[in-house]
């Protein structure tokens, strides 16, 4: 019966162990996480005041170009692309959109030629 009791409080100090080891764990898990928030956060700041920075410059450097015959232009431009028949916009639309397809391959083939000058340049190395 002695013996059997020894053995029941040798498995509570077992699982007392657990527990404890388990509960330093998560304090450490948890330290972790507010330690890495932490960095996150310094890093959204970085990141924010960059794009105002950013943001900032690129309307002090746009600034003023806008000017009155520039903007009656886009003006009428507006006006007409507003009052063209359904046929035409979809016209428009689709020269549009091959312009865009054309400018993408260019920019593939040009990507491709760099890629195989880097691959040669690669192999002479």
């Amino acid at each position: 019966m002695a013996d059997e009791k020894v053995e029941v409080e040798e498995k509570v100090e077992k699982k007392d162990n657990i527990f404890k080891k388990a509960g330093r764990g998560l304090k450490k898990a948890f330290k972790d996480m507010g330690e890495s928030a932490k960095a996150q956060h310094e890093v959204d700041k970085a990141n924010f005041a960059a794009a105002k920075a950013e943001a900032k410059a690129n309307f002090e450097e746009n600034r003023f170009t806008n000017s009155l015959a520039r903007a009656k232009a886009q003006a009428k431009q507006s006006w007409d692309d507003a009052h063209i028949s359904p046929a035409e916009r979809t016209a428009k639309t689709r020269e549009e959109q091959k312009k865009q397809i054309e400018e993408a391959n260019e920019r593939i083939k040009l990507a491709n030629e760099r890629y195989e000058a880097a691959k040669v340049e690669k192999k002479k190395k």
